[in-house]
């Protein structure tokens, strides 16, 4: 048996700028960074939050408000079309000690992606900045 811990964290990139969408304010400049120091766990993102969860409710609840904060766009073929790419983030970090006493640390990680919207301009009606969008 052992304890474990698990938080998340969303981040949004709209026209190359980073919003930590679990963020109350805009205030904290995000930052990508490749992090070596990390146990060679790569990239990072400076300054994102991650909220801590106990239940799959409670993460339902934090990725629906963070979601009503997402960049969309109506065009001819989708009411609420993403404009900009996302990625939820779920950590699990589980502490176990071995029949021989020794402690171990697993990390797991879950990335969702979801990429931005990039219906057809033609099909799509988009004009404007919705044509920008979809390049």
């Amino acid at each position: 048996s052992g304890e474990y811990t698990v938080k998340v964290s969303f981040l949004e990139l709209y026209n190359e700028e980073l919003q930590d969408l679990l963020s109350v304010t805009d205030e904290k400049k995000l930052r990508i960074l490749d992090d070596k120091s990390r146990m060679s766990t790569g990239v990072a993102c400076h300054n994102l939050e991650e909220a801590m969860v106990k239940s799959p409710e409670e993460i339902i609840a934090i990725m629906k408000k963070a979601m009503a904060k997402r960049q969309v766009g109506e065009t001819k073929l989708n009411k609420a079309s993403s404009r900009s790419h996302c990625i939820f983030t779920m950590t699990v970090h589980m502490r176990e000690t071995t029949t021989e006493g020794e402690d171990l640390l697993k990390v797991g990680k879950l990335n969702l992606v979801d990429l931005a919207g990039s219906e057809c301009v033609g099909r799509s009606g988009a004009t404007n900045q919705r044509a920008r969008e979809a390049g």
